[in-house]
């Protein structure tokens, strides 16, 4: 007898864990890329990371909404380790936007693994609580509650927790004394991004994804 849970047999065949693995780690090594190259919006400093690392958090919602925040946490389980040596890899590789070649990565880089760790934690923990929050809104009549308030929740804890961790008492002196404005500044250019341009794209991604499912899903708790 199959052991497989509900959810799982109802989801699209496509729609398993080893894929969203990898869109988790595909959109965390392009941010650790990104991040590194600023630019300025309507007078605001901030980096194309902004944009492409909330892409996280819709995926994770879609996940809980699809197949409930059990198999969401296990993603976030799978993703955290590659996450970590990719982020790792990828800042070493590209420090400060530019290639410094293959033979960087010879020298163990502190200060880059500093950064790395720091997105390591803040992403488990910012993932972990955005699905805390969505798995308790998620049956709300209104769709857009539960991605809004995970997102805001989830992002929030995200960004003050890789600030803090990165550059609190840094040997970068700048920002080592300001980090926490920095940090208000992209909270708030990604929050901004996510509530205007991906909460649609939420909300679009799972009308088209539940008429792929050919019977409702059951309601799992937290």
């Amino acid at each position: 007898m199959s052991s497989a849970s509900p959810a799982a047999a109802t989801r699209p065949a496509w729609m398993g864990l080893p894929l969203l693995v990898a869109l988790h780690i595909l959109i965390i090594i392009a941010s650790n890329y990104l991040v590194q190259l600023p630019f300025e919006l309507a007078g605001v400093h901030t980096t194309w990371g902004a944009f492409t690392f909330p892409l996280v958090f819709v995926i994770t919602d879609l996940t809980v909404r699809l197949v409930g925040p059990t198999a969401a946490r296990q993603v976030v389980a799978r993703v955290m380790l590659p996450a970590l040596l990719a982020s790792y890899v990828v800042s070493v590789l590209f420090f400060e936007g530019r290639f410094n070649g293959w033979a960087a990565l010879g020298e163990f880089n502190t200060f880059v693994f500093r950064i790395a760790l720091a997105s390591f934690i803040a992403y488990a923990v910012g993932q972990l609580a955005d699905i805390a929050v969505f798995a308790r809104l998620r049956r709300l009549p209104a769709w857009w509650v539960a991605p809004a308030a995970s997102t805001i929740i989830g992002s929030l804890i995200d960004t003050f927790v890789f600030f803090s961790v990165a550059f609190w008492r840094s040997s970068d002196a700048f920002m080592a004394e300001h980090w926490v404005g920095i940090a208000w500044v992209d909270y708030a250019t990604k929050l901004a991004f996510s509530l205007v341009a991906l909460l649609p794209l939420y909300g679009a991604a799972l009308k088209a994804l539940l008429r792929q499912l050919p019977a409702p899903l059951p309601v799992r708790a937290a």
